[in-house]
């Protein structure tokens, strides 16, 4: 064979592997508002930076007739490029190939994606849109996911994990992106669920749709599976690369600074009135924070789910920090299972890779009742406390108004390593509200006017942040309209923290 016919075989043979399952099934793809695996790819990365790996794979099965069907690259899509400019690695499932399913050459083809990753230090990005697991092939399939499900818990916590889920993806194809950090979402192009509607139907008797079941919209308000949902693909690619840009390149990095010119020293003078003098008048913790973070610029992280807690990402001059926030306008900010699940696992995620904790604290305590005791609120709870307790990165609280109780402990109190904690005029550090205290110390009281003075007097003595302020349990009462000054003081200062907890295998979090 010439050279000349070398290289053109070469041409035909990376043609076939670009087109996939056909010109066919590719316009069936796109009839149903959905891209094509290597427009995904190239959608996601910078333009001309994709370095395909493996574009010449095919499967290996010869049961069944598989040995007359095989199509270069087998299902998948693999290599790696830039997301601004900075290196990842991502995988893709192609649908119109063998609708997506996973066979054993293809999962080698993810293996090897996930190791490359690892060695050299950059986040993997799978995109994700799959029948399953490919039933020619048994339990090779079935071994292919378990090597992706182990090379997802190896690198946790070691190199960023990001799953976007663009089509159906359900059975054991759902734990791989379980155990990644973020999941994307599409609204009613993209489902998620162990077993389908067919079965629930078949075995428990539940009449569910697909969209309802395993949703975007589901998974987002309900479950809190998802992280983000997108309206298409195009707009949920563009959050992935976001979200990217706040995240270090692994576990030994800092994240990117990005330059700004939002002045460090900017002072906020309506943060002098957002906070209500009625203490049980709800506010938008959000105005707070868009107020002092740089250019209103906030990614915020499952924010259909647990809204009683705001977690997020920001920058202060240019650093990017993890944002964890009491939210009064919605169950006026208490702590219950879902909001510490959430925000632990965000916590967790800050620590691992170097991002910087700032905490706006306004929490009446924890949700009082019996779905949360007997939902397990000792265990859950505790599990925001460990994250907190547990965070060697730089730890930066505000007090807006209530700590109350053992919430105002779990929130990132000093005595669970805050470094810098910071209170308004108008927080309030106590057991427990005035009402309730009184009713506890003074039930020798017989009229309401006598009740009203006395919780008008806990009130005054102990409603303030006076007494934790001279205990040292606050650093700093500060000016609310100085808010982002004293912060990114306070993230300059603990700039360099050096901090080890005692050497062990892991911990035991409560789980």
């Amino acid at each position: 064979m010439e050279l000349k016919q070398k290289l053109a075989l070469l041409d035909d043979m990376n043609r076939s592997a670009e087109i996939g399952g056909g010109q066919e099934r590719i316009e069936k793809q796109h009839s149903q508002g959905k891209k094509t695996a290597r427009e995904r790819v190239l959608n996601l990365l910078d333009p001309g930076t994709f370095n395909e790996i493996d574009k010449l794979v095919t499967h290996r099965n010869y049961d069944f007739g598989m040995e007359k069907k095989k199509i270069l690259g087998d299902g998948v899509i693999a290599g790696y490029g830039k997301i601004n400019g900075r290196l990842v690695y991502v995988f893709a499932q192609d649908f119109t190939v063998f609708g997506g399913t996973l066979s054993r050459a293809n999962a080698d083809k993810i293996v090897k994606i996930q190791e490359m990753a690892l060695k050299m230090g950059a986040p993997v990005i799978g995109l994700n849109d799959s029948g399953g697991a490919r039933i020619q092939e048994g339990v090779e399939s079935l071994a292919g996911y378990a090597d992706i499900f182990y090379n997802n818990v190896m690198s946790s916590g070691v190199v960023p994990q990001i799953s976007v889920i663009l089509g159906p993806c359900a059975g054991g194809a759902v734990y791989s992106p379980a155990l990644t950090d973020f999941i994307f979402m599409v609204k009613e192009k993209s489902h998620m669920f162990v077993t389908g509607p067919e079965v629930i139907k078949t075995v428990t008797h539940e009449d569910v749709t697909k969209e309802d079941l395993g949703g975007a919209m589901t998974h987002s308000s309900k479950s809190g599976v998802a992280h983000f949902v997108g309206k298409d693909e195009d707009q949920t690619l563009q959050m992935v690369r976001e979200l990217v840009s706040f995240l270090p390149s692994n576990n030994m990095e800092d994240a990117p600074v990005k330059p700004t010119i939002d002045p460090s020293d900017r002072e906020e003078s309506a943060l002098q009135e957002i906070v209500p003098a009625d203490p049980n008048k709800p506010y938008d913790m959000h105005e707070i924070i868009q107020k002092v973070i740089d250019n209103k610029h906030f990614l915020e992280v499952q924010p259909n789910y647990a809204q009683n807690i705001i977690v997020g990402f920001a920058r202060f001059a240019g650093q990017p920090v993890g944002i964890v926030a009491n939210q009064p306008q919605h169950l006026a900010g208490v702590l219950d299972i879902n909001s510490s699940v959430k925000a632990a696992r965000f916590v967790r995620f800050c620590d691992s890779f170097n991002l910087p904790l700032v905490t706006f604290v306004d929490v009446p305590g924890f949700l009082p009742g019996t779905a949360q005791e007997f939902g397990g609120i000792i265990k859950h709870g505790a599990k925001l406390l460990y994250a907190f307790a547990e965070a060697t990165v730089p730890k930066v609280t505000v007090i807006t108004r209530k700590a109350y109780g053992g919430a105002y402990d779990v929130m990132s109190s000093k005595h669970i390593g805050g470094d810098v904690n910071l209170a308004y005029p108008t927080a309030e550090i106590a057991v427990m509200g005035p009402e309730g205290a009184i009713n506890i110390l003074r039930r020798d009281i017989a009229t309401d006017d006598e009740k009203a003075k006395a919780v008008e007097e806990y009130r005054d003595t102990f409603a303030n942040p006076y007494k934790a302020a001279a205990l040292g349990y606050i650093d700093e009462i500060i000016n609310p309209r100085e808010t982002r000054k004293k912060i990114i003081n306070a993230l300059e200062m603990t700039h360099n923290k050096r901090k080890s907890n005692p050497v062990k295998k892991h911990g035991n979090i409560p789980l």
